[in-house]
């Protein structure tokens, strides 16, 4: 295997606190080698050892790659009016979501496949390295399949979110909707490779009953359990994620007192997508009391057409410090190792000894400037793998 030397790093994020100064782990006038497509050796720039290849990154700064734990790119068209008329003073509901169940279905796999493409490699440009795609804009047995194929060319974190919604056909017996879930579709879902299972809990989508009967047939299955809690209102989804054991409480944007200490005191993740806050207009997660709190949080874009139309995960860390009382490396550490925690991945998040080689250089000297220079594009290479892309 070709080995990789990254010198000259003016400031390593490790995201591990026993590799460097304070809670993401910090090391000055660092270097690292890659082989293997794993993290070989860490250690001062004057001290590195010979490799086959060499990037001189000239001072600046080097992260984690960014893992967005939360992703719905399979779908078609878009719902641009749709924000229109919320920046006029529509409330979000999400209603739309049916809007684009019907542009997915009509679309070909090469369209959806290339949606997808397109999507992906916007967010690898940004300096994410690891994605979960969801399924969950087809809603019937062959449209989920086929999502959840497409999904897997580009990540190994694929969701089946056949519980979204339900869909218009459905509309008047919810029941038989469920039953469609947790049989055919659901064998139809994990024989395309899903990983997760996930579900809408929310009023106007699928209720506490239906919700747990779809979560626990999915964990039967074998596929992990993921949960789209409390984003409309304080609702039983947190609860019901962790009662299940979850591996994420995805939203979180309406938590009681109970719901912060019940995360705090479970391995269940608060994964919170500030995109869609900032798309809806609608009030931002609780996050200072669920990380006083003591709970492990990942942040993560929801980039889907409706309500988060975002690949940018330092977009996402800038909201987290300026709209959500996040630290500047609170926000990265949750872009990193929160969002590895939420896909259960102890490869991911982190850049020490054996973990995966997914890393990105910034145009900047300090992780502070993701906060500091919102909206500016300062990323600028990724190795992803092992790989300089």
């Amino acid at each position: 295997m070709r080995s990789l030397l990254v010198t000259n790093i003016g400031e390593l994020v490790t995201a591990d606190p026993a590799y460097g100064e304070g809670p993401l782990g910090i090391r000055r006038d660092a270097a690292l080698v890659v082989e293997d497509r794993k993290i070989e050796w860490i250690g001062r720039a004057k001290y590195t050892p010979q490799a086959d290849s060499m990037l001189d990154v000239n001072g600046a700064a080097v992260l984690p790659g960014f893992v967005d734990s939360h992703a719905h790119l399979v779908f078609a068209g878009d719902r641009a009016g749709e924000f229109a008329a919320r920046m006029a003073g529509e409330r979000y509901s999400g209603g739309g979501i049916r809007t684009t169940v019907g542009a997915t279905r009509a679309a070909t796999d090469d369209q959806l496949r290339a949606n997808v493409s397109r999507l992906r490699h916007e967010a690898l440009r940004q300096g994410t390295t690891t994605m979960e795609i969801k399924s969950g804009y087809g809603l019937t047995v062959n449209d989920e399949a086929r999502s959840l194929r497409i999904a897997r060319e580009f990540t190994a974190e694929t969701t089946f979110l056949g519980a979204h919604v339900v869909p218009a056909d459905y509309v008047d017996r919810p029941g038989d909707y469920v039953s469609l879930v947790c049989g055919p579709m659901l064998a139809a879902a994990t024989a395309a490779g899903a990983k997760w299972i996930d579900v809408f809990c929310e009023k106007g989508a699928f209720d506490e009953d239906h919700s747990r009967a779809i979560l626990t047939v999915g964990a039967a299955a074998g596929l992990g359990v993921r949960v789209h809690a409390n984003q409309l209102a304080n609702g039983p989804g947190v609860r019901l994620a962790v009662e299940l054991g979850a591996a994420s409480a995805d939203h979180c944007t309406h938590l009681s007192s109970w719901d912060i200490a019940a995360l705090a005191d479970s391995s269940t993740v608060a994964t919170l997508l500030p995109g869609a806050e900032f798309s809806t207009r609608s009030s931002y997660p609780p996050a200072r009391a669920l990380l006083d709190a003591g709970a492990t949080v990942a942040l993560a874009t929801d980039c889907n057409p409706g309500s988060s139309y975002t690949t940018s995960m330092p977009f996402c860390i800038a909201l987290a410090v300026r709209e959500m009382e996040f630290t500047p490396a609170e926000a990265v550490y949750a872009a990193t190792r929160g969002g590895a925690a939420a896909l259960q991945r102890t490869d991911l998040g982190h850049l020490t000894h054996g973990a995966r080689a997914d890393l990105v250089v910034l145009d900047a000297p300090s992780y502070l400037h993701l906060a500091y220079r919102p909206g500016v594009p300062l990323v600028s290479s990724v190795v992803l793998n092992g790989e300089l892309t």
